[in-house]
This record gives C-alpha cells, sequence and structure tokens, in this order.
C-alpha cells in the first residue's frame, strides 16, 4: 500500500496530540506529577492570553498560575471536545477576567466592554507613507517599548484577538474557541486591531522607521 504526502502529514501530526491524551489520562488516573509536563509547552500562551486582558505582567503572572491550578483541579472535566490548549486559553481568559470585576478600580473601569457591539467602523488614517517593519529594527528597545504602548490602547476586545492570532498565532479557529466567537468576529477584530495599532505607531517614527518624528504627514482628505 502506497501512501501519499498528506497521509504521511496527518500520521505525524497524531503524535503529539496522542502523546498529549496520553499524559492527560495519565494524571486523571493520579499520575498529578506529570501535569507540569503536559502544561510546559503552553506557559508562554496561557501568560499571553491572561495579559491581553490586563496589561500589567505581574498581575498576568499570577492569573496564569491560577488558570494552570485551576486546570489541574478540573482536569476530569475536559472532555476533549475542543484542543487542551485552547481549553486552558479559555480558563486563563476567565481568571484575568474575573480579577477585572473584582477591582473596578484596576485598569480598566468595566469589563463589560467585551459585550459591545462590534458592528462599528473603524476608519485608518491615511498615512502619505507606511513601510513594513524591518525585522532587525523590531530588535530595538524604543520600537518595542512603542509597540507595548500601542497594544495597552486597545480595547480589550482588539488586544486579545491581537495577541491570540498575531503574538501567540493561534489560527482563527482556535481564537475563535478560546474568545467564545464566530470566526467571523475574529477577523473583523484582528484587522480593525491591525489598523489601530498602525495608525498609534505611524505617527512616532518616521517613512523609514529610524527617526522619530512627531510631525508625520499625514494625506489629508479631499
Amino acid at each position: 500500500m502506497r501512501f501519499s504526502n498528506d497521509d504521511c502529514m496527518r500520521a505525524i501530526a497524531t503524535i503529539p496530540n496522542q502523546r498529549e491524551a496520553d499524559l492527560i489520562s495519565r494524571i486523571k488516573a493520579g499520575e498529578r506529577d506529570l501535569f507540569y509536563e503536559l502544561i510546559q509547552p503552553y506557559q508562554r500562551t496561557v501568560y499571553a492570553a491572561a495579559f491581553s486582558v490586563l496589561g500589567n505582567a505581574s498581575d498576568a503572572e499570577d492569573a496564569a498560575q491560577e488558570a494552570f491550578l485551576k486546570a489541574l483541579t478540573h482536569l476530569g472535566q475536559f472532555r476533549a471536545e475542543a484542543k487542551f490548549s485552547t481549553w486552558l486559553v479559555q480558563i486563563a481568559l476567565n481568571e484575568a477576567r474575573l480579577r477585572i470585576r473584582k477591582d473596578r478600580k484596576g485598569l480598566y473601569s468595566s469589563i463589560d466592554e467585551g459585550a459591545q457591539d462590534d458592528d462599528g467602523e473603524y476608519f485608518p488614517i491615511d498615512y502619505a507613507d507606511w513601510r513594513e517593519i524591518p525585522s532587525e529594527t523590531l530588535q530595538r528597545k524604543e520600537l518595542k517599548e512603542a509597540l507595548q504602548r500601542a497594544l495597552a490602547t486597545l480595547k480589550p476586545i482588539y488586544r486579545e484577538v491581537l495577541v491570540l492570532r498575531d503574538i501567540e498565532h493561534l489560527s482563527i479557529t482556535e481564537t475563535a474557541a478560546a474568545l467564545n466567537i464566530t470566526e467571523a468576529s475574529v477577523k473583523t477584530r484582528l484587522l480593525r486591531a491591525r489598523l489601530m495599532m498602525r495608525d498609534s505607531l505611524a505617527p512616532g517614527f518616521d517613512g523609514s522607521w529610524s527617526v522619530g518624528s512627531p510631525t508625520y504627514k499625514k494625506v489629508r482628505p479631499f
């Protein structure tokens, strides 16, 4: 029997999933010391999900740790209807949102922002010159700080999507499942988030991304 390349790729892809399923089964059976091995590949993603809501590194670390503890406690409820990583991200997002609700004097006045109507239009500023950022420039401390500031200005509904898709590289389907929204909403929010990030960053750099300029030339509408 001959196998196609697609058959081989599918077979390879099932290996880590099967190992993960085996780990989950063993942990459920009582081998709790294996839990760190199970969650280790997802620590950064879970932290990033919490940070996308809280916007604070210390709070995000606490929320991520609490999310892992809750995942361990409730692992018996995991039914593999979604990917384990998606389930973890959902727990982290819920934990972060819970912390927001408990402290309405925190970074955001209300978690209800996520329930706002998402049908409104966003009209990006039209700049005379917008160039992609060279990869070596991304290593600059100034640009990293600018990116962090721009990210912090986004509403949670946009920041969450941007972090999960563009930073943690979850798929559209995984992001939709984690946030409990439709794939169409993921695409819409992601586009708006990218445009808002672009408009936040562009005034601070000239067309070559080398020298900050507060007087970045804008194209005026007729």
